[in-house]
């Protein structure tokens, strides 16, 4: 059978507009493809949550692609291990308490188990406003291409209607600074990481983990950006648990057991 490139064109474009709509309501609308989201994604599709993705690059990962300075391994505590478990990522203990997996193979396994609880991610979208309502709680996003964004025009953004907001952000905290600067009446205020200590940004980061504004929820390095606490580098298990815990918090305010 013989190629048709308008065939292949139709295909994409129906296929893809389709699922665009479906999902332009939705009840997790989660900000960020690393590893946190990743994690807190999966575990509300395994629920029946109606759970969407929005990642400004092409690819899904975060900084976990790297490892430590592209070295491609992680650092994960003894805690986290039973997540590595659940997405059947393998590990191997270095010295008691702390373990090495392959952060390629990481990625990888983060993202198909995403994909498979039935995650619908959205790359190559950045989130360039919220939507507020009268009781004062975040209901959606306002996204455009990321390409848009990059080349600086002027195009009007579309929005996605959500129950509940996940920033997955990173070290930026894209979604808690557009209520920053947005909503001066709220008195909400990124204070920003403090510079790298890896044990006390670990021990700190599930405290960190929670609704900072009604309809908002912080995971990752997002959570320590907020909250002020350090940097970790490449130790993993506390984003992993961050993840674990933002979907536990989503899991509370959508009423689902």
């Amino acid at each position: 059978m013989s190629l048709n490139e308008v065939t292949i064109t139709k295909a994409i474009v129906k296929e893809f507009l389709k699922v665009f709509i479906e999902y332009s309501e939705v009840d997790a609308a989660l900000v960020g493809g690393g590893p946190a989201n990743l994690i807190a994604s999966t575990y509300l599709a395994r629920k029946g949550v109606k759970t969407a993705l929005f990642e400004k690059k092409l690819s899904l990962g975060g900084g976990m692609w790297g490892g430590g300075m592209m070295f491609p391994r992680i650092v994960v505590q003894s805690e986290a291990c039973r997540i590595l478990d659940d997405f059947g990522i393998k590990y191997a203990e270095y010295e008691p308490g702390y373990y090495v997996a392959n952060s390629i193979e990481s990625v990888g396994k983060l993202i198909s188990e995403a994909c498979d609880a039935g995650v619908q991610v959205f790359n190559l979208m950045s989130v360039e406003d919220v939507m507020i309502r009268d009781d004062d709680a975040v209901m959606g996003l306002v996204i455009n291409w990321t390409p848009v964004d990059m080349a600086g025009l002027h195009v009007d953004p579309l929005s996605i209607s959500a129950k509940v907001v996940i920033d997955g952000t990173g070290h930026d905290a894209e979604v808690c600074r557009v209520v920053e600067r947005k909503i001066p009446e709220a008195k909400f205020n990124v204070k920003g990481e403090k510079p790298m200590w890896a044990d006390v940004g670990e021990r700190v980061l599930l405290d960190t983990t929670k609704e900072v504004y009604p309809g908002l929820i912080v995971a990752g390095m997002a959570a320590n950006a907020v909250a002020g606490g350090h940097r970790m580098g490449p130790v993993f298990g506390g984003m992993m648990l961050s993840g674990e815990k933002a979907a536990q918090i989503a899991f509370e305010k959508l009423g689902v057991g």
